[in-house]
């Protein structure tokens, strides 16, 4: 069971994450996702917006309107995507 402590430790955690090397590599997973055949690269693509999703559920909040209407683009753009190779 976590505690309050454990999710403190794990926002500070990643308030400390470089942004732009977090952004280099999912960019990097999801380019490799989109290369990778059919139903592994629609998997990983829905991976990829789920976590995305859920960060910016979290964050919601504390984002300008101009952030989240960008962020839900890209999760649509991330999505359709994802379904297209899985068909």
């Amino acid at each position: 069971m976590r505690t309050g402590r454990d999710e403190r430790d794990l926002w500070t955690r990643l308030a400390r994450v470089d942004v732009t090397r977090a952004f280099l590599v999912v960019l990097v997973v999801a380019v490799v996702a989109m290369f990778l055949p059919g139903r592994f690269g629609g998997a990983l693509l829905i991976l990829i917006a789920a976590a995305a999703g859920a960060l910016s559920a979290l964050t919601w909040r504390v984002q300008p309107p101009a952030t989240r209407a960008l962020r839900l683009l890209v999760l649509l753009v991330v999505l359709v995507i994802a379904i297209t190779k899985l068909r």
